[in-house]
C-alpha cells in the first residue's frame, strides 16, 4: 500500500490532533466532503481520504487539493469498511471520525465543537451527536431529522443507534477494542457502536447539535433490498456481541423512526 503523506501544518493553540477519514469508490460528490473539512475553523486537522481504485475521474478530483489532503490512498478494497480501517491504522490523530463522501459536515464550528468537548473532560472517551437527511442533489431539502438525545445501550436490541456520521473516538480505543468488523457490508458500523458503547463501556457524551449533513441514497439508505440486509446484519451484529433480539424487535423501530421525517430542525 503507497501512502502520499504531505505534512500536517501545527499550530500551538491547537492541542487536540483530530483525523478525519472519507472514503470513496466512483462518487465526484466528494467535493463537498472535502470543502466543508477544509472550511472548518479548526486547522489541527489531519484528513485522509481512501479511495478504492476510483475510475470515474473521483480520484482526480481528490488530487486536486493537493497538499490540503494530507494522506490519500488509492487502491482495491474489501468494502467500505476495510476501506475505514485502512484509513484508522495510517491515522496519527489523538481523536478519530468519519466523514463519508456523500456527506458533508453542517457548519465551519463542528470540529471546535468536537475538540473541545474532549479537551475539556479527559475522561471523555468518545461522543456523538444529530444528523439532517437531505435529498441528494438539493442540500437544502432537509427530509428527516435525527436527534440521537434519546439513545440509550438498550437501544440496540431495537436495531437504533446514534448517528454514527457523528460518532469521534479516541484513537487508541481500536487498539484496545478492535477495528471495523469487514464480514459485515453495510452494519459494521451499527457492530462496532455497541461493541464500544455497550460491551467496551466506552465514557461517552451526546451533543445537543447537528454535526453532519447526510444525503439521502447512501449504502444504507437506499432501497427495500438494502434495508432487508441492513436488518439482517443488525440481528447478526447483537448476536455477535450476546445480546438477543428477533425481528419483531428491530422492524418495530420504523414505528418511531417516521417522526423524524415530520419534525425536521
Amino acid at each position: 500500500m503507497i501512502v502520499i503523506t504531505i505534512p500536517l501544518r501545527f499550530t500551538e493553540i491547537y492541542m487536540i490532533k483530530i483525523s478525519i477519514i472519507t472514503v470513496v469508490y466512483n462518487n465526484k460528490l466528494i467535493t463537498d466532503a472535502i470543502k466543508s473539512v477544509l472550511n472548518q475553523n479548526y486547522k489541527n486537522v489531519e484528513y485522509i481520504v481512501i479511495d478504492g481504485g476510483s475510475n470515474d475521474g473521483t480520484l482526480e478530483i481528490v488530487k486536486a487539493y493537493g497538499k490540503s489532503i494530507n494522506k490519500l490512498v488509492s487502491e482495491p478494497d474489501h468494502g467500505i469498511y476495510d476501506a475505514i480501517n485502512k484509513g484508522i491504522k495510517i491515522a496519527t490523530g489523538d481523536v478519530i471520525g468519519i466523514l463519508n463522501s456523500d456527506d458533508f459536515f453542517s457548519n465551519n464550528n463542528v470540529l471546535t465543537n468536537i475538540t473541545q468537548e474532549f479537551d475539556t473532560d479527559e475522561n471523555i472517551e468518545a461522543l456523538y451527536a444529530d444528523v439532517a437527511f437531505v435529498d441528494r442533489f438539493d442540500t437544502n431539502n432537509v427530509l428527516r431529522y435525527y436527534s440521537s438525545k434519546r439513545f440509550r445501550p438498550w437501544m440496540f436490541r431495537f436495531g437504533f443507534q446514534p448517528a454514527h456520521p457523528t460518532f469521534y473516538v479516541r484513537k487508541d480505543v481500536f487498539g484496545k477494542l478492535g477495528y471495523y468488523r469487514t464480514d459485515l457490508g453495510i452494519a459494521g458500523d451499527f457492530e462496532l457502536l455497541i461493541r464500544f458503547l455497550q460491551k467496551g463501556k466506552l465514557r461517552y457524551k451526546y451533543i445537543n447539535k447537528q454535526l453532519v449533513t447526510m444525503r439521502i441514497g447512501g449504502v444504507s439508505t437506499s432501497g427495500l433490498s438494502s434495508i432487508k440486509k441492513l436488518n439482517s446484519e443488525i440481528k447478526l451484529a447483537l448476536k455477535l456481541n450476546g445480546i438477543y433480539s428477533n425481528n419483531l424487535f428491530i422492524y418495530s423501530k420504523y414505528f418511531i423512526k417516521w417522526w423524524g421525517f415530520i419534525f425536521k430542525k
